[in-house]
């Protein structure tokens, strides 16, 4: 996690009030989770950092694209993120994340270290079904889109089930429309 110390944040030596952090994220960022799901990205971090007294405000926001496989065509595009998560910091007796959205971290604590903040913000902005957009509209043309086209069950003809109807019910019809 050397990769990883750019992302701290010693904000025992920050003066009180409003600082922002900036950053560029990269594949690199995630081959140090061992994610490689992306074949590319290319994302900004905007962190909004309070310190108060007693306490830390985070706020982040992901802005770029990740390059990822289409889960219809398997055709690689590009993701548009966008994402935003808000983080409080207390201090306490010992290190308690039970709450997403409040961090308790121990007294003698001086920095922060917001890489694992910023990659979940990220994997979790893209949607859990990724679609090319020439899928979407229809403009797309790959191997597998043709073969799901023939394997596509024309909804327009009259299916064997409805062919082999028993004669007996066509009696019955004939009692719901008198």
């Amino acid at each position: 996690m050397k990769d990883l110390k750019k992302f701290n944040i010693p904000f025992v030596g920050l003066k009180q009030g409003d600082h922002v952090f900036e950053y560029d994220i990269d594949n690199t960022f995630f081959e140090a989770f061992n994610f490689d799901e992306f074949h590319s990205s290319n994302i900004h971090i905007n962190l909004h950092f309070v310190k108060k007294s007693t306490l830390l405000e985070l706020s982040f926001q992901a802005k770029g694209s990740v390059n990822v496989d289409c889960d219809v065509s398997l055709e690689s595009f590009d993701q548009e993120i966008e994402g935003t998560f808000s983080l409080i910091i207390k201090f306490g007796p010992e290190y308690n994340d039970d709450n997403d959205e409040i961090l308790i971290i121990p007294h003698e604590e001086y920095q922060i270290n917001v890489a694992q903040f910023i990659y979940e913000l990220i994997v979790l902005s893209i949607p859990s079904k990724k679609v090319h957009p020439k899928v979407l509209d229809g403009t797309m043309n790959s191997e597998a889109l043709e073969r799901l086209k023939e394997l596509q069950i024309d909804e327009d003809s009259p299916s064997e089930k409805e062919e082999k109807i028993d004669p007996r019910w066509d009696k019955l019809k004939g009692l719901i429309r008198e």
